[in-house]
């Protein structure tokens, strides 16, 4: 009797155990297909460190991003770690990046620079779209807010990024 209660117990450890693990473990998902079509917009929403990427008027992306180190409020002035907020355009494609490959937005425009002057201060600049820095492992994402007011993907989602956005593409960066 003994040992049928141990086979008894055993066995209803095992399939709890599988239960829990097939409860906390994610389930493999098909690879997405390429982005079909140039993106035409790409909105940030900072608070919930999510990218949604449009191509014409359909979601084709949403991506989980990490922004500057110090995230909240508007980009005042260079080194302030905030990420600038505002309707940009994407302005250049850097195929050489020291953080994988980038893609830059028209930051500071003519308010940032004025609002800048008024302050007395630097509004910053170079505020791109990018991966990893290169000096990491291949594959290594970072998984907290570390960019100087930039916005960063992991290198396989900046790669997917980079080969279907033109410059021109309008950003929006929203609180």
């Amino acid at each position: 009797m003994r040992r049928l209660a141990r086979i008894f117990s055993a066995f209803t450890l095992a399939v709890l155990l599988a239960g829990v693990v097939a409860i906390v473990l994610p389930r493999p998902q098909p690879p997405l297909p390429p982005l079909a079509g140039p993106v035409s917009r790409i909105v940030v929403e900072k608070a919930a460190r999510r990218m949604t990427v449009y191509t014409g008027d359909q979601v084709a992306r949403v991506y989980r991003i990490r922004l500057g180190f110090a995230p909240e409020g508007d980009k005042l002035r260079e080194g302030d770690g905030r990420t600038p907020e505002g309707v940009f355009r994407i302005d250049r494609r850097n195929g050489s990046s020291a953080y994988h490959l980038s893609l830059g937005i028209d930051y500071p425009q003519k308010e940032d620079r004025a609002r800048a002057s008024a302050a007395g201060v630097d509004p910053g600049g170079d505020i791109f779209f990018h991966g990893q820095p290169n000096i990491l492992p291949r594959g290594i994402t970072l998984g907290h807010d570390w960019t100087a007011g930039c916005i960063a993907l992991a290198d396989a989602e900046i790669e997917e990024l980079f080969a279907a956005t033109p410059v021109g593409a309008r950003v929006e960066i929203l609180p």
